[in-house]
């Protein structure tokens, strides 16, 4: 069962995590780009359809954590260091995601959309800057749980 529980925790990984890095790291050139050409309505829907990956993938996204529980308890693990570090960076993770990314990128849409001016090029810089901390938390995160210091698991 726990090589299950593993393999469900992995692959929710790699299949959610995976397209909203993507997703939100193509946002901020995206972005750029729309601000450059205002009212072009193939940036717009390009705009529309990141942020829609970002924010679907992010709901599809709590079940890694889910199974990431249902994991360590069926290792025992529940109680080591890696994997403390590991729930606080990616509870950190989810919050860069929930309260700025995904705001600051609605925001740009709405500027984008209702008002047909050029938001600032500072808006595209810190979703840039915020995508990097997110993408760094989860590749963190990643190397956790690959290396487990002082794990004896054998899983």
């Amino acid at each position: 069962m726990t090589k299950f529980l593993l393999s469900l925790h992995v692959l929710t990984a790699v299949l959610a995590v995976g397209p909203v890095a993507v997703a939100a790291s193509m946002f901020p050139k995206s972005l750029r780009q729309a601000a450059g050409s205002p009212g072009g309505p193939a940036s717009l829907a390009t705009l529309r359809t990141l942020h829609r990956i970002c924010r679907v993938y992010a709901a599809v996204g709590v079940a890694v954590p889910l199974f990431g529980f249902a994991t360590a308890s069926s290792l025992g693990v529940l109680s080591s260091a890696w994997l403390i570090a590991s729930i606080v960076l990616t509870t950190a993770a989810a919050a860069v995601l929930a309260v700025w990314i995904l705001p600051a990128q609605e925001a740009a849409l709405d500027a984008l959309q209702e008002t047909r001016h050029t938001p600032l090029p500072r808006s595209a810089a810190q979703l840039a800057a915020l995508t990097g901390v997110f993408n760094l938390l989860w590749a963190t995160v990643t190397v956790l749980m690959i290396i487990r210091p002082g794990s004896t698991t054998g899983a």
